[in-house]
């Protein structure tokens, strides 16, 4: 009995092609999807007819796709950009926070007190020499270091503190970097 193979052959293109192909699972996002999640990032306001006529796709589909991103958790929500200084919080600063232990049991007690603080905006647990990253903003100053005396170094398990005080945004982008 004779196995018969078929032999193929590649042009350089395909087979530069196959290499930086980046395959998704069957799961993942289209190229369709992909352009109404980049027109999103850029303004959240779009009507669904200008998502739609954005994506080359009518405005029934466009919904269900917007709809189907949403229950899927890759859009998870959809915010205003708002200036912290016109409702006078002058003050946005970086807090480095290494604890003393870091068992499940303490980072789930750390992380309630983040939950907890209104100064803390967004809170990121790293791996490193540093255990999380705080975003901080305030009205003052002084209310920053309040916060820090007060509250944040008189937690249990902190061991230590370093905090830089953002002076001037250079660059805010969308939060995910996606290429068509």
């Amino acid at each position: 009995m004779h196995t018969m193979y078929r032999i193929v052959r590649y042009t350089d293109t395909e087979k530069a092609a196959a290499k930086n192909a980046v395959i998704m699972p069957r799961h993942e996002v289209d190229h369709v999807d992909l352009k109404l999640l980049v027109a999103l990032q850029d303004n959240g306001r779009w009507t669904n007819v200008e998502l739609s006529r954005f994506a080359g796709i009518t405005a029934p589909p466009c919904l269900r796709r917007i709809r189907t991103l949403e229950e899927r958790g890759i859009i998870r929500g959809y915010h205003a950009d708002i200036d912290p200084k016109k409702l006078g919080f002058s003050v946005t600063a970086f807090v480095h926070v290494g604890l003393t232990s870091q068992t499940q049991r303490e980072l789930e007690v750390f992380g309630k007190h983040l939950h907890s603080w209104r100064i803390v905006r967004e809170a990121y647990a790293l791996q490193g020499e540093v255990d999380f990253l705080l975003k901080c903003v305030a009205r003052d100053l002084s209310e920053l270091q309040s916060f820090l005396t007060d509250v944040l170094l008189a937690t249990a398990n902190v061991k230590h503190v370093k905090t830089s005080v953002l002076f001037n945004v250079v660059k805010k982008a969308a939060s995910v970097p996606i290429s068509l």
